[in-house]
């Protein structure tokens, strides 16, 4: 199984798009500072995630939530997070 997943810094409030075959291990690996991009603005909360069973579709759908319209479909699943 492969997950497409939003983390929200409790910070400031940023959004992270990610993908990963262990989503638990991966939000904690973001919250412990071990991934360099998201180390700055830790702690990490996890406000959306999908799941898929082919690593490409899941690659896919992540590429997507970081395009022009996948930002417009993000702020809809959002909406009150």
């Amino acid at each position: 199984m492969y997950y497409v997943y939003i983390l929200k810094s409790k910070k400031n409030n940023k959004l992270y798009k990610g993908f990963t075959s262990n989503l638990r291990k991966r939000v904690m690996e973001h919250n412990s500072g071990n991934s360099p991009f998201t180390s700055q603005n830790k702690p990490w909360e996890l406000v959306y995630y999908e799941a898929f069973i082919s690593k490409s579709d899941a690659q896919r759908e992540e590429e997507f939530l970081k395009s022009g319209k996948g930002r417009e479909r993000i702020r809809f699943l959002l909406m009150g997070v």
